[in-house]
């Protein structure tokens, strides 16, 4: 009997026009979709009229499913696993599902698609030719130790941000960093609000200070020279 595939799916970060004619295909062909919340991602499925059915997976409970959708695609399903919005894996479900895969030999097919981190790079007037993504930073342990690595790095780094936590993570960034050390922070990317600031680590989080962060954030930040 010959395998079905697992496909890795990438699903707009906020605007719904940011989808491949290929996603689209494959989603409405899948036997089965892995989704972290199936009234997020049926917001989408509906806008583009796709009906199959849906499946929690999340990472609550993504360590109890992955073998058994793993069966699943060697017994002949083809399944798509999506995130509430973005490519799976990165700073989403997916890691898990697709080492499982990988190790078992099964087919895993992952189209390239929408993520928040390329848009803030490449417009952010930093080096692109070498970056490092570090998603989101611990907000606890093991946080003060990551700061004094990340300072060192020469690299330009990308980090993903809650509102909550943004300005926060300015000020130790500096803090560490070097107040003048340059970054660029984008919000809401692809959305109605969409913004990107400029400038050194203590001017935006000045703006910041004067300025409720809102939204979803991604800060890329300058390496050391």
């Amino acid at each position: 009997m010959s395998t079905g595939t697992l496909y890795l799916l990438a699903t707009p970060i906020g605007n719904l026009e940011d989808i491949s004619l290929r996603t689209l295909r494959l989603l409405r062909e899948a036997d089965l979709i892995l989704c972290e919340d199936t009234r997020t991602s049926g917001v989408l499925l509906k806008h583009y009229d796709i009906k199959q059915p849906l499946q929690s997976y999340h990472k609550f409970n993504e360590h109890q499913l992955t073998e058994r959708i793993v069966a699943q695609v060697q017994a002949g399903k083809n399944i798509a696993l999506i995130s509430d919005a973005g490519t799976p894996g990165i700073s989403d479900p997916g890691f898990l599902l697709a080492r499982a895969a990988a190790e078992a030999g099964v087919n895993i097919d992952a189209p390239p698609g929408a993520t928040a981190l390329i848009p803030a790079l490449v417009k952010s007037g930093l080096p692109s030719d070498r970056f490092c993504f570090e998603g989101f930073l611990p907000q606890k342990k093991g946080r003060q130790t990551r700061f004094k690595a990340l300072a060192l790095e020469s690299r330009t780094m990308v980090f993903y941000e809650s509102p909550y936590r943004v300005l926060k993570t300015l000020e130790e960034l500096a803090q560490y960093c070097g107040a003048d050390r340059q970054v660029s922070v984008s919000r809401e990317i692809t959305k109605k609000f969409e913004e990107t600031i400029n400038g050194t680590l203590a001017e935006v989080a000045a703006h910041f200070k004067a300025h409720a962060p809102k939204g979803e954030f991604v800060i890329v930040l300058a390496g050391l020279k």
